[in-house]
């Protein structure tokens, strides 16, 4: 696990935390700043109300006698339009509009919405973002997103009408951006200090991580080692000691059988030549796990004929196998033992669990590496499921790519259930 690319990440990840938290903080103040305006919007509504349409309000203005629209128009252009309020309208209980500030909408009729009656009947305050979509605000679609509040006032006879005025939306945004400085300024920073806090502490989990995998690799080899040096000593072993007895036995039996026959006692010849016989089978078939065990043939006759070895083993079960080695490896005696280390460990697996029926391997020299590949047509598995979690005591696989990455070189594995498996081992040239 690399450190830069783990900062890289947490960084990348700290940035995408701050650009939800920008946009959940840019959401939130926008609702929080419209639901300010609109209290405000509110309070302005009724202040306007009670102090200027209220008092001016006359039962002239339900029969539409224009002196009574006149002394409205008066008073709404001197106290009530400008800054933020641009429209004002006074409607009647069936939806007919007593009075506006924009002439042409004075007689009109719209139906009432269910917020506008019941606005009438609890004698509420109500506020909310203009429908400018709606027949009754086509007048004002030009000036943009508005804020409409609307409440009943009474005429001196005690009928009800509704005191509607429309205000501008700008001063939401213009909340909207004060809250969200406030909200950046202590949020943000705060994130963007404890990034700066846990850097350290990450950064020594990811050496403490490091010097543990160092050292869970170094373990491996070890045991990798021992393995081998292991191997030789009970290779050795049973060659001089077991093989060596066997063969002897093998001959001392054969000599009797020969003694047995010449004494005209054939059955006892007989039984003497079949013992005779499995022994040397037993023989065989010991050297062949000699072979599998610890190979003499590396050292002494080349890495050709120890791949050799190897392989019989395969062709022994019935499966076809295809040995194309160059003439020339190109490699040292440390590569040549990585290369076999490498070919045995995959051929074994492949004995084991591929039930594979043509094994490939070759070996040949490029311009900078020696590259050997080893293919089978066997069930193949999930290659990286089988690396990120290896079953209990099968560190094999990735025991191999440390072992060849410490020696220079790089393992590839390419496999998946039902298509076979590919290994490519790439050693650099000495």
């Amino acid at each position: 696990m690399q450190p830069r690319r783990v900062f890289a990440q947490v960084i990348a990840g700290a940035l995408v935390v701050l650009l939800a938290v920008a946009l959940l903080g840019v959401a939130a103040s926008r609702r929080l700043a419209e639901a300010e305006a609109v209290n405000d919007a509110a309070k302005t509504a009724n202040l306007l109300a009670d102090a200027v349409a209220q008092p001016a309000l006359s039962d002239a203005l339900l029969t539409g006698e224009q002196s009574a629209v006149a002394a409205m128009d008066t008073l709404v252009r001197e106290h009530v339009l400008g800054g933020s309020i641009v429209r004002v309208k006074i409607w009647d209980p069936s939806g007919r509009i007593l009075y506006s500030d924009a002439p042409a909408l004075i007689g009109q009729r719209f139906p009432l919405g269910s917020e506008e009656q019941d606005a009438l009947v609890h004698r509420q305050t109500r506020a909310n973002v203009s429908d400018l979509t709606a027949p009754e605000n086509r007048l004002e679609r030009d000036r943009g997103k508005l804020l409409e509040v609307y409440r009943p006032i009474w005429t001196p006879s005690g009928k009800p009408v509704l005191f509607e005025i429309y205000l501008q939306y700008d001063e939401v945004a213009a909340r909207t951006g004060q809250l969200w400085k406030g909200f950046a300024g202590v949020t943000l920073t705060s994130l963007l200090l404890l990034v700066v806090l846990l850097m350290p502490i990450l950064w020594r989990l990811l050496n403490q991580l490091k010097r543990s995998q160092v050292q869970r690799e170094a373990l491996l080899q070890r045991a990798v080692e021992a393995s081998t040096e292991e191997r030789r000593r009970i290779a050795g072993a049973l060659h001089d000691g077991v093989v060596q007895e066997l063969a002897a036995t093998s001959f001392a039996v054969a000599g009797a059988a020969e003694r047995a026959w010449s004494l005209d006692q054939p059955d006892l010849a007989d039984d003497l030549r079949s013992a005779a016989g499995t022994v040397r089978t037993s023989i065989g078939a010991l050297r062949s796990l000699l072979l599998d065990i610890y190979p003499p043939s590396l050292a002494s006759a080349g890495l050709e004929a120890a791949l050799t070895d190897l392989v019989s083993n395969l062709r022994s079960r019935g499966t076809a196998v295809t040995l194309q080695l160059a003439p020339q490896s190109g490699l040292d005696a440390a590569g040549e033992r990585l290369v076999f280390r490498v070919a045995r460990e995959c051929l074994n697996n492949i004995a084991k669990h591929a039930a594979a029926t043509a094994v490939q391997v070759r070996l040949e020299p490029e311009e900078r590496h020696t590259v050997m590949e080893i293919i089978d047509d066997g069930v193949g598995f999930n290659a990286a499921e089988r690396l990120a979690h290896p079953s209990e005591g099968h560190f094999g696989l990735r025991v191999l790519g440390d072992v060849a990455a410490a020696a220079g070189g790089e393992l590839l594995l390419s496999s998946s259930p039902g298509f076979g498996t590919r290994w490519q081992l790439r050693i650099p040239h000495p």
